[in-house]
């Protein structure tokens, strides 16, 4: 029988924790503190006078159609890159589960995508989707559509919309390969028994058996499209054509880092961790529970 170790009445818990406790301190709720506070305040470009203005920066956050806009391309833009690279890493996971050689190499060429830092992959799509010299530009060209990302806000969306799933399916795809592998042969046999149908035998058996993966992904891919798309805007569109491609996160930099607005990219920085802590929240109360472990 093996023993359980106890440390009744013993620091050494408490000390272990300490660091990452620091950690999260010093590099969130300090600057989420410090967000708070500067959202209520009125400040010059360099920072050497503030004023305290109450919810002004607030109101005017509210009022501004421009940011009514940039939130609602935010949301739209979200769901799109969460719905396809989810979509699109689960049919990939599910192809490369049934290779029997070569499994291996398939893995490789799917996840190699992942180690490309967001403001290359921008960089890297900005001379695919060029106009000059762009391979993609040309492709999409020829069949007829009159693809003008510099100047059309829907062409540009997509390129950018196409860009954020690319960079993001082959972190899906690893995990959904991993829990379809953890599925016992047994249980697929069993399937194989129960449903003559492989369409109906994944919905209603294998699907069930992904959703704890299928619900940890959908909470990652939610925050790499708010946050981690950032290098993939600047480099790529920089929220052009006129503010069309911009996101929620990089118009705080461009208020706050550009427009040198500390007040009022602080206010959209609270609003944005608002908005994302109460998506998680729903996720957890709502979603969470058609989950089954």
């Amino acid at each position: 029988m093996l023993k359980r170790v106890h440390f009744s009445g013993s620091p050494i818990p408490y000390i272990f924790i300490v660091p990452q406790l620091l950690i999260i301190a010093v590099f969130f709720f300090w600057p989420a503190c410090q967000a708070v506070y500067l959202s209520f305040m009125l400040e010059d470009p360099w920072g050497l006078s503030s004023t305290f203005v109450w919810f002004e920066n607030y109101q005017v956050l509210f009022s501004s159609a421009e940011y009514l806009s940039t939130t609602l391309f935010t949301l739209v833009y979200c769901a799109l890159v969460v719905f396809f690279s989810l979509g699109l890493a689960l049919l990939l996971a599910v192809k490369a589960n049934s290779v029997i050689h070569g499994q291996s190499a398939y893995r490789l060429l799917l996840t190699w995508v992942y180690a490309v830092a967001p403001a290359v992959a921008g960089i890297t799509a900005y001379f695919l989707f060029n106009r000059h010299i762009g391979v993609l530009f040309q492709w999409i060209t020829q069949t007829g559509w009159a693809f003008a990302p510099e100047t059309n806000a829907f062409d540009a969306s997509v390129m950018l919309v196409l860009v954020s799933v690319w960079k993001q399916v082959p972190v899906n795809f690893v995990f959904f390969l991993a829990g379809l592998q953890g599925i016992s042969k047994s249980l697929r046999e069993a399937a194989q028994l129960d449903c003559a149908s492989g369409f109906r035998r994944f919905w209603t058996i294998t699907f069930p058996l992904l959703a704890p993966t299928a619900f940890f992904l959908m909470v990652i891919n939610i925050t790499y499209a708010f946050f981690d798309t950032f290098g993939l805007i600047d480099t790529l569109t920089q929220g052009r054509p006129g503010g069309a491609t911009t996101t929620m996160v990089y118009k705080v930099f461009q208020d706050g880092f550009l427009g040198a607005d500390l007040g009022l990219s602080s206010a959209q920085s609270v609003v944005l961790m608002v908005l994302v802590l109460l998506l998680t929240v729903f996720q957890f109360l709502f979603v969470e529970r058609r989950v089954h472990y």
